[in-house]
């Protein structure tokens, strides 16, 4: 298989890949600026309600990131650019209000991670069917 660089796949994937990564980054400066806030110094984990907030939604959008990057490329390229790209789009929104949630009140959390963890395995879903379907092709 030989990838055209300039495939809708490649740039729809590519956009949202940024996305993520910038909203990840985001989420790096906003546990900075809650430690300053808060007085939690490196390396402590733990401190006032507000901090770990902040602290678990950056962790746990870290640990959704190896389930969504690679779903979001292989649904790229195996299934649909269109809809894979604004799924992922949606995921990126949805990660973001699951931080600004969170940082608000745990209870909060629940529809952004909801919203996201749906546009994740929507991504998988199209990942195996369009990978089986190249398989089989």
């Amino acid at each position: 298989m030989c990838l055209d660089l300039s495939s809708p796949a490649l740039a729809s994937a590519s956009l949202v890949t940024l996305a993520a990564l910038i909203t990840y980054q985001g989420l790096v400066m906003a546990v900075g600026r809650a430690r300053l806030r808060y007085g939690v110094r490196p390396p402590a984990t733990t401190g006032p309600d507000g901090f770990e907030r902040v602290l678990r939604a950056q962790q746990n959008t870290l640990e959704q990131l190896p389930v969504f990057l690679p779903a979001l490329w292989l649904a790229s390229l195996y299934a649909d650019p269109r809809v894979a790209g604004i799924t992922g789009m949606v995921w990126v929104g949805a990660r973001i209000a699951y931080a600004v949630g969170y940082a608000q009140a745990s209870e909060k959390r629940a529809p952004g991670f909801g919203l996201s963890f749906l546009a994740s395995t929507l991504l998988l879903v199209l990942a195996a069917v369009g990978l089986f379907q190249a398989i089989r092709a």
